[in-house]
């Protein structure tokens, strides 16, 4: 068995709450969530720190952590900002040897819960919280759809 849990995750050998999926890329609920909602997203493809990461594959990480934010402002989870956090080597509090980017969304003055999230980390209903995000996602592609029509007419 693979020692990352990371990669575990990838290939189903260990549990995850995951809001996205493609070829490249996995982007779940992070089991010790700093804030609900709290998700993380990572290449398929093993990579320690960004020394080992394509940048290409690194742009598509951010972007994906872009558009999930999005999804957390326009769910159910009514996010008014995010948090996109990469921490590369444990120099910089990395405590997974595998590239993930944390996207932790934001409400307006919760400041004393988000730093009572940083001690406490606790899950806060994985499938509502994974539902709502996804249908966050949803939302989004039918607004792209929407625009791609409009600018076709």
């Amino acid at each position: 068995m693979n020692a990352c849990v990371f990669c575990r995750i990838v290939a189903g050998e260990a549990p995850s709450t995951k809001v996205y999926e493609d070829d490249t890329l996995c982007a779940f609920l992070d089991i010790r969530p700093i804030a609900k909602g709290h998700t993380l997203v990572i290449p398929k493809q093993h990579a320690a720190e960004l020394g080992d990461l394509d940048a290409d594959l690194g742009a598509e990480i951010f972007r994906t952590g872009h558009r999930l934010a999005l999804a957390m402002r326009g769910s159910t989870l009514s996010a008014d900002g995010a948090n996109l956090v990469l921490n590369d080597g444990k120099a910089a509090f990395q405590t997974v040897a595998h590239v993930h980017l944390h996207v932790i969304p934001r409400r307006h003055g919760d400041l004393f819960g988000f730093a009572k999230g940083f001690l406490l980390r606790r899950p806060h209903d994985p499938a509502g919280t994974a539902a709502a995000i996804t249908a966050g996602l949803a939302a989004l592609d039918g607004q792209s759809s929407a625009r791609d029509v409009e600018g076709k007419q």
